[in-house]
């Protein structure tokens, strides 16, 4: 009598393991039309151009990496994402997405990770990343004009924001509030055409910064006070004609810092002085019209000491004067630069 108990809860628990067993094989057998499921990661790529609509039938429920790319599907909602509970990854690369419904991560409360490059985005509703643990946010090559700080909630645990490639004019301050834990922010080829003071205060544990290729022409001296932190940091092709002179102070941990192909014509006094940190070819001042008077001086100097932080130091040249034009400010001597006064 005492072991019937045992013996009925044990063929119980086979039944249970039965049943897992089926739903476990129903699974795998599972899968949308045009799409490839990998049950045992368990994954899911659709990649084919002829799906038009979201394939939340036939997704296996269990879920956690989801891929769609080259395809024309124009829309997600909410409830298609119901599909997939446990969800952790969603890669929605090239395709023709144009809306994306409110609170669209309700369903999906383990995602963290969500990729949305290259799609036809324009407009995004409030409180559309919502309800996620988002950690990495990718909205590269879309058609955002601006970036509103109602997206995502309060202290969000993003560590990864790309903006990168849409058509943002200001730097999104009050979204950058919300992401007390950001650690890279990629905001090129934009058409961002100033940095204003305490635009970025809030980001104090950011690592890099890429604000390259868009239309930069001022830069607030304490514009990067708060960021102590940063290794990289990017300002290639932008309009610069000159930099504050306490621009970079306070930057001690800085190992890259690109400068090419602005406008600028001179360094002034320091300027450079704070980054104890830069790495051999650290620093590209490459493609930048120098004046080559006494006023390059400073930067003669900087570079006679720091040639291994430069990268191909004999791209910083002279544009004018006439005489030198062509030149490698190293290659100058004082006598050459005193005598440009």
């Amino acid at each position: 009598m005492l072991m019937q108990p045992e013996h009925s809860t044990m063929k119980s628990w086979c039944i249970l393991v039965s049943l897992g067993l089926v739903c476990f094989l129903h699974d795998a057998l599972s899968c949308p039309t045009l799409c490839r499921c990998y049950p045992r990661r368990p994954e899911v790529v659709c990649n084919m151009a002829p799906l038009t609509e979201y394939p939340s039938e036939g997704l296996p429920e269990n879920t956690t990496q989801l891929t769609i790319m080259f395809t024309n599907i124009t829309s997600i909602s909410e409830k298609h994402l119901n599909a997939t509970p446990l969800l952790r990854g969603l890669h929605l690369y090239v395709n023709q997405l144009q809306n994306l419904s409110s609170h669209l991560l309700r369903g999906v409360p383990l995602l963290h990770t969500l990729e949305l490059t290259e799609n036809k985005l324009s407009h995004l509703p409030l409180h559309v990343f919502k309800h996620a643990p988002l950690r990495s946010l990718v909205l590269k090559n879309n058609l955002l004009q601006k970036a509103d700080a109602d997206w995502i909630s309060k202290d969000s645990n993003l560590t990864w924001l790309d903006l990168s490639g849409n058509l943002l004019t200001k730097i999104p301050t009050t979204l950058l509030q919300k992401l007390p834990r950001l650690e890279n922010l990629d905001l090129s080829d934009n058409r961002l055409e100033k940095i204003s003071a305490n635009s970025l205060d809030s980001v104090t544990k950011l690592e890099r910064l890429n604000l390259q290729n868009n239309k930069l022409d001022a830069v607030d001296a304490s514009v990067f006070q708060n960021m102590h932190n940063l290794t990289y940091l990017f300002l290639t092709r932008n309009k610069l004609d000159k930099l504050p002179q306490n621009l970079f102070q306070g930057l001690a941990k800085l190992e890259h810092l690109s400068l090419e192909d602005n406008q600028l014509t001179h360094i002034p006094p320091g300027l450079l002085d704070p980054l104890d940190s830069l790495e051999n070819d650290g620093l590209d001042l490459s493609a930048n019209p120098f004046l080559c008077d006494e006023n390059l001086q400073y930067l003669w100097r900087w570079l006679q000491k720091n040639k291994k932080k430069v990268f191909l130091p004999e791209t910083v040249t002279c544009a004018k004067p006439q005489s030198l034009a062509g030149r490698s400010v190293l290659s100058l001597t004082e006598t050459e630069l005193n005598a440009q006064s």
